[in-house]
């Protein structure tokens, strides 16, 4: 009888416990200790088991689990003597940052103080420890209540020192899961400056000045800089997802997902591949999310389930306030192409907003994309998978908002060549378009429709994937068009061309019609309806449409 799925669960004591499904990773406790790296950084996307390792790795060295054998018995660490011996014998201090996703820095401070506060709280032994002076218990007391800002950088430091007193000289392993979640929230929200600087003092007081550190495990998304987060961190071993150390344990391999369909009595394997495969962690080319493969062998269907997890925020926001080369290579990947990138898996958050090459480094790290060749420097990348493909299509969804009734009677209007609706909808929906996708840290003073008119054509993408191949950018004829829709169906939808002009009186426009019928004679001229009839659409059902721009203000002829 195949074991119960426990969804969500991420407390390993729980889940051996109650004999839940769990695939066996405790080699990674061996493998980890006899490395001996003084501090480990391990980089996955979220969901790929490293809050549970984590725990497992509590579990095994905390003196907490003292005598608690059947945590591991039977389970591949066991097999040796010497961490029979071993378990239960440290000092351990488990922290996590994951609940830290506040929206301003005041509160996420708060968020931490009570954290390390917990920590306190949980060592509470220590207020009776013989070992102690009673100024050091009466400071550990008052650190369980309360901690003020200007403290935390020195807390977990003192901690420690307090923990290897008690346990005469022992000293103390640290575990911290999610270390970066507070500062991809800084960044989303505004106060990455302020929370980079307090996460430095806390990082560089615990793992790099703390005598009473044994050695330490960090977890996160990303690898954020050295020169901004691990400034003076010189004993730091970094485990990203081009590394081959510990690539097996976080995350399943193809060879573990197939043994439990096996268990479950599940056959489709081309459609799990199709759906979730498409990780690489070093050399292993086929990982798999176990967030998505849970769930999948709980309820046996096929749906989003990793991307309906936590908070795709700091992917939306690059892509949807990204550049017009950043939506233009977006489409590129929705349309399900690929993009040459340098991908560097340092992750520094001050160049996002400056550098291209830095969001597609991220997207990559954090799981969204994935490399599949390398030349040099560059790498080609793509989505990771179906599963991926379809979180993007619903951000692109999401970005119109409220307006998405609003954009589905254009894109109506749009196909039926009802040049009345279409700006009458389109002017309703200018202001609050222009103002999504010309944001960022310095909006332009003149409102131009790069940024807009791509998210346009993203949105466009999405809404008429099933009937329409949709194109920017592209040659065709005698120069690039901005937007084309080739029917998939000739017979049954009509070819569309759309140009984007801004209202230029130098050009000797002196209306937005006079804009309308510049962008009209371009498409005569350049002849862009080449690519579709050549295609097997007739001339006669290409509607061709001009775009004008005045600012916020739009005109639509055809």
């Amino acid at each position: 009888m195949p074991r119960t799925i426990s969804i969500g669960r991420q407390s390993y004591e729980t889940i051996i416990t109650k004999k839940n499904f769990y695939i066996d990773k405790t080699l990674f406790i061996k493998d980890w200790w006899e490395n001996d790296d003084d501090v480990t950084l391990v980089t996955r996307p979220r969901r790929f088991g490293k809050t549970l390792n984590l725990d497992m790795l509590n579990c095994f060295f905390s003196t907490k689990y003292k005598d608690r054998a059947e945590l591991f018995e039977g389970l591949k660490i066991w097999e040796y003597e010497e961490y029979r011996k071993m378990q239960g014998t440290y000092p351990v201090i488990f922290l996590s940052f994951a609940g830290i996703k506040e929206c301003d820095y005041e509160s996420a401070v708060y968020g931490i103080s009570r954290n390390i506060s917990k920590l306190y709280a949980d060592n509470a032994y220590l207020m009776t420890s013989p070992k102690l002076l009673e100024s050091e218990k009466r400071e550990i007391k008052k650190r369980a209540e309360k901690i003020e800002r200007y403290e935390i950088p020195y807390t977990i430091n003192e901690l420690c020192t307090y923990i290897s007193k008690h346990y005469c000289g022992k000293k103390v392993i640290i575990f911290l899961d999610e270390y970066d979640t507070p500062l991809q929230e800084a960044y989303v929200n505004g106060y990455w400056n302020e929370m980079s600087g307090l996460i430095r003092s806390l990082f560089n007081n615990t793992f790099k000045t703390n005598e009473n550190l044994s050695r330490a495990v960090l977890t996160g998304i990303t690898r954020v800089s050295k020169e901004s987060m691990f400034s003076d961190l010189n004993n730091l071993e970094l485990c990203t997802m081009s590394s081959e150390k510990y690539k097996e344990y976080f995350g399943f391999t193809e060879k573990e997902v197939f043994k439990a369909m096996d268990e479950y009595g599940y056959k489709n394997r081309e459609e799990v591949k199709y759906w979730y495969d498409g990780f690489t962690i070093g050399t292993e080319h086929a990982m798999y999310n176990p967030w998505s493969i849970i769930n999948f062998l709980d309820k046996g269907i096929f749906a989003p389930y990793w991307s309906n997890t936590s908070s795709n925020n700091l992917a939306g926001k690059l892509i949807k306030e990204g550049s017009k080369n950043i939506k233009i290579d977006f489409q590129t990947l929705l349309e399900g192409g690929t993009i040459i990138k340098k991908i560097d898996t340092e992750m520094v958050f001050s160049r996002l907003s400056s550098d291209e090459d830095a969001v597609w480094s991220l997207l990559v790290s954090s799981g969204y994309m994935k490399p599949i060749s390398q030349s040099g420097k560059k790498s080609e990348i793509t989505i990771t998978n179906y599963e991926v493909r379809q979180m993007f299509e619903s951000l692109v969804e999401d970005w119109f908002g409220e307006e998405s009734s609003d954009y589905n009677d254009f894109i109506r209007a749009l196909l039926k060549g009802n040049v009345y609706e279409m700006n009458k909808t389109m002017n309703e929906l200018s202001l609050s378009m222009f103002s999504s996708f010309d944001t960022g840290n310095r909006p332009s003073e003149r409102l131009r429709p790069e940024r807009f008119y791509h998210g346009f054509v993203l949105g466009l993408l999405v809404e008429l994937r099933d009937r329409y191949i949709i194109t920017s950018n592209r040659e065709s004829g005698y120069g690039r068009y901005d937007v084309m829709l080739e029917p998939k169906n000739a017979e049954e939808n009509d070819g569309i061309i759309i140009e984007f002009k801004v209202y230029d009186e130098e050009y000797g426009e002196k209306t937005l019609e006079d804009t309308i019928e510049s962008a009209l004679i371009q498409i005569e001229e350049k002849k862009y309806a080449q690519t579709l009839t050549e295609h097997g659409v007739p001339e006669e059902k290409i509607k061709k449409y001009g775009f004008a721009f005045e600012g916020k203000k739009v005109r639509i002829g055809m």
